[in-house]
């Protein structure tokens, strides 16, 4: 007894030092960095769109232009967030000063935004107006311009933005004495408490800091940004409005307990005497708002502190290595057996009767769908006042390969149009997902609902919900580390959030592969009516395939009518029933009739022969996902489409036939079945 009690202590005891170890690389891990002003030599920033530095060493965002303007500039180097060995977020402090002029009294521009964007790469941060903001951001936004589209309360007001410029909470500057666009310079403070999960905004035209924020937000950024992170500042402008500079910026990052205080930044904005310094693990150096002293401090603590902790340790290594081994054995469960180092990214293991009560255990009246190897349930977890979506499998063997498929691919991915995955559980020989609930459902039954059940889906959300499908498909197609084939890209597995914004989810069929090399299965397998010929003949998955689907899915979306759909006893083919309207000089008679011709024409035929080019049945005639997008921003012209459908010819005649097709697409859209696999010998 005695002796497994010493164990115990001096297992604890070593347990602590590694603690201390892990605290350390956290703070090693921080970022700091202070520009007085910008200067051209300047390698640690980078400028985006219509930005240039100015000849007084500030960054103007936006230049004088006729039409339109927007520009960006960002820190050079991606800022780690997340530290893994202690499973905490980062806390951050950011200082700068700005200023608006506002050129034209009788209008205005959108005015700027400081953001954070988890992009994998600063050339992958393409900006759109208003704000000049990239795809996917957190953001505090200084906006000089009223919208009511996007709720916007007046044209003087600080809002804060997750990936929509639809602020989730503004507040009014003008009552603290500020105006936006008076041209004045205005030093801003943002503190973000990631113990707290808090976000506070202050606004002065003088030091000191004021106590009382413009804003103050209670949101967990930790659930949407991931390493690497970019941060920096946009703007945008419609025409001779508005000139938007950034004048100074200090930024710090800690990856300290929530009682820690941050970085105050109340005398690094204007007139101090920088003190080299570097950025840990970064390329390039950045200065650092604080004394000789201070600094010289801060290092030799750090090194004290490293020394105390190795040192201690390797005392201790050889006595528990042996027992660390032991209680690590010991502790695996089966879920550790199961489910290997792959997951965990994952945000967290939950529960399983938190999920079982969550459901009401699971109960029918809790189905909002089917996913490709199980059940979707609606789940209410009381105390957080919460609502999740939880998916059930169908415990075979294909339900958790499936379930192991879903779960490495999802749990390694970010975008703004993918479903999030807030973890797992596998217990009680349940393989469960939990993910992030859409209001609005799959975009079928939106599509396909009663104008009487409920609101017809208006011709913007049917343009936005293409460009946003486009947008995460060229995610995974191109700008993944590894690309991702999904193989069940349909309406069905379209969520819409509150929004109305897409988000593509149901990875279970979804193969990862190296950009390099082309995917080759000997199983069929995905939804009738969406399934490219190629892939039908071959069993072959690629990038096309998910174009050719995507070609269905806004072919559907224009046209309100299913892929494959009986009238009376003929059975009649999306694909080919526009291409024959397209043929004859109509395709803009294949419009949804139930939108009373409320749309854009040139934008209808657009999309309607943007659909045919995807759904293609030759592969090389098909564009990329990029090109498309690019078409849909109007950044390259359409693709022209043959008047005659093209024909196929494979070696072996298809093993179905269209009735064989038709049955199954019929049985799917009356039971929510998703799946259909066939065997090719």
């Amino acid at each position: 007894m005695a002796t497994c009690m010493c164990m115990l202590v001096f297992f604890i005891i070593f347990m602590l030092f590694l603690g201390a170890l892990s605290e350390v690389a956290a703070t090693q891990n921080s970022v700091s960095f202070d520009f007085p002003s910008f200067t051209p030599n300047n390698n640690n920033i980078t400028l985006l769109g219509d930005s240039f530095l100015w000849s007084n060493g500030v960054v103007r965002l936006t230049n004088v232009a006729s039409t339109s303007s927007t520009g960006a500039v960002i820190y050079a180097y991606p800022i780690p967030f997340f530290h893994p060995p202690t499973a905490t977020f980062a806390s951050f402090s950011t200082t700068f000063t700005f200023s608006i002029n506002n050129l034209n009294p009788a209008s205005s521009g959108d005015g700027l935004a400081f953001f954070l964007s988890p992009n994998t790469a600063s050339s992958n941060l393409s900006l759109s107006a208003p704000l000049g903001l990239p795809s996917s951001f957190v953001a505090v936004e200084f906006d000089t311009r009223f919208d009511s589209r996007f709720g916007d309360p007046n044209e003087n007001h600080v809002g804060f933005d997750v990936d929509s410029v639809k602020s989730l909470k503004t507040g009014d500057p003008s009552l603290h004495g500020i105006d936006l666009k008076s041209g004045n310079t205005i030093i801003t403070w943002i503190d973000y408490d990631a113990g707290r999960t808090s976000l506070t905004v202050f606004l002065s035209y003088s030091l000191p800091k004021p106590v009382d924020p413009v804003l103050s937000v209670k949101f967990n950024l930790s659930q949407h940004l991931r390493n690497p992170v970019y941060i920096g500042f946009s703007a945008s402008t419609q025409g001779i409005t508005e000139i938007h500079q950034i004048q100074s910026w200090t930024f710090h990052t800690a990856f300290a307990p929530a009682r820690t205080r941050l970085h105050p930044h109340n005398v690094s904005v204007v007139g101090t005497v920088p003190v080299s310094g570097s950025r840990s693990g970064s390329r390039g150096s950045a200065s650092v708002s604080s004394s000789n002293t201070k600094f010289t401090s801060k290092k030799h603590d750090k090194r004290v502190g490293i020394g105390v902790v190795v040192a201690g340790s390797v005392s201790f290594f050889v006595v528990f290595s042996v027992l660390g081994y032991v209680f690590v054995r010991k502790s695996r469960g089966e879920r550790e057996e199961k489910f290997q180092n792959g997951f965990v990214a994952c945000p967290r293991a939950f529960d399983y009767k938190e999920l079982k009560s969550a459901t009401r255990e699971f109960h029918p009246s809790r189905i909002v769908g089917h996913g490709s190897f199980g059940t979707v349930y609606k789940a209410f977890f009381i105390s957080s006042g919460t609502i999740a979506a939880v998916k059930r499998s169908r415990h075979s063997h294909e339900g958790k390969t499936e379930f192991l498929s879903e779960l490495s691919i999802i749990a390694g991915l970010r975008h703004k149009n993918l479903v999030q995955l807030q973890g797992w559980c596998v217990e009680k020989g349940e393989l469960l997902l939990v993910y992030e609930f859409m209001p609005n459902g799959s975009l079928d039954k939106m599509l396909y609902k009663e104008p009487e059940v409920g609101r017809l889906l208006s011709w913007s959300h049917r343009v936005n919900i293409a460009v946003g499908l486009a947008s995460v498909l060229v995610y995974l197609h191109q700008e993944c580390e590894r690309r991702v084939v999904h193989r069940d890209i349909k309406t069905g597995n379209i969520l819409l959030d509150g929004n109305m914004n897409p988000r593509l989810g149901d990875f279970g069929l979804a193969k990862l592969m190296d950009h390099d090399k082309s995917p080759v299965s000997t199983l069929t397998a995905g939804t009738m009516g969406y399934l490219a010929p190629e892939y039908l003949q071959y069993g072959k998955a690629t990038d096309k395939s998910d174009v050719f689907s995507y070609g269905v899915v806004v072919l559907e979306v224009a046209c309100g009518r299913r892929p494959i759909e009986r009238e009376g006893s003929k059975m009649v083919n999306l694909i080919e029933w526009v291409w024959g309207l397209h043929s004859e000089g109509k395709v803009i008679e294949a419009a949804d009739k139930r939108l009373n011709g409320e749309f854009e024409e040139e934008e209808m035929k657009m999309l309607l022969l943007l659909g045919l080019s995807c759904a293609n049945p030759d592969t090389s005639g098909r564009p990329s996902m990029r090109r498309v997008l690019q078409i849909l921003n109007h950044e390259a012209p359409p693709l022209t489409v043959p008047k005659v459908k093209p024909t196929l010819t494979f070696s072996s005649a298809l093993p179905l036939t269209i009735e064989d097709i038709v049955s199954d697409t019929e049985e799917e859209f009356s039971t929510s079945r998703s799946v259909c696999e066939i065997n090719f010998d």
